[in-house]
């Protein structure tokens, strides 16, 4: 078991802050994007079948985004020198990257096309991330799990939309 500093320590409390700041810009970074292209451009686009009604996208990611939080914190725990630490780091910080570029790229370029060549590179850096966070704690690594499954379905939400709207 990795013992973790107390979370009102002075470590405690940056590792808190380093897990969370990030995942909420990420979060804030994707809504400036999103939220002016909702309506009329992507209310105005044909969409597969399968796609969500629109309520369920903020609950959803307030779930993962409090996931990922929560998953890259107990990485940020974990003592420095611990074996994969630090490529897990790096590989979780690219993914955030990549999740807040998505919305640029579909919502505010007005591009299902763009939003794939996105979201097919960032679910395969999510799976990455999980594999190396499961490296150095596997709760951490579970945490993510959910990410990957609906990344993976708005992947197919995105190719039908792009599909539709071609």
């Amino acid at each position: 078991m990795v013992e973790r500093p107390p979370l009102l320590s002075p470590t405690g409390l940056r590792n808190l802050s380093l897990a969370i700041l990030p995942v909420v810009a990420a979060s804030v970074l994707g809504q400036i994007a999103t939220f002016p292209n909702l309506a009329p451009w992507y209310a105005g686009l044909a969409k597969p079948f399968y796609n969500p009604p629109n309520w369920i996208f903020g609950p959803m990611w307030t779930a993962l985004f409090g996931l990922m939080a929560y998953a890259v914190w107990r990485i940020l725990s974990a003592p420095a020198g611990t074996p994969g630490r630090g490529r897990a780091l790096t590989v979780f910080f690219v993914m955030l990257v990549l999740n807040a570029a998505w919305s640029w790229m579909f919502f505010y370029l007005h591009s299902p096309m763009l939003g794939l060549v996105n979201i097919i590179p960032q679910w395969l850096v999510i799976l990455t991330t999980i594999f190396a966070f499961r490296r150095v704690d596997a709760l951490a690594a579970w945490c993510l799990v959910p990410l990957a499954v609906w990344v993976g379905f708005a992947s197919a939400v995105n190719a039908g939309v792009w599909w539709l709207n071609r």
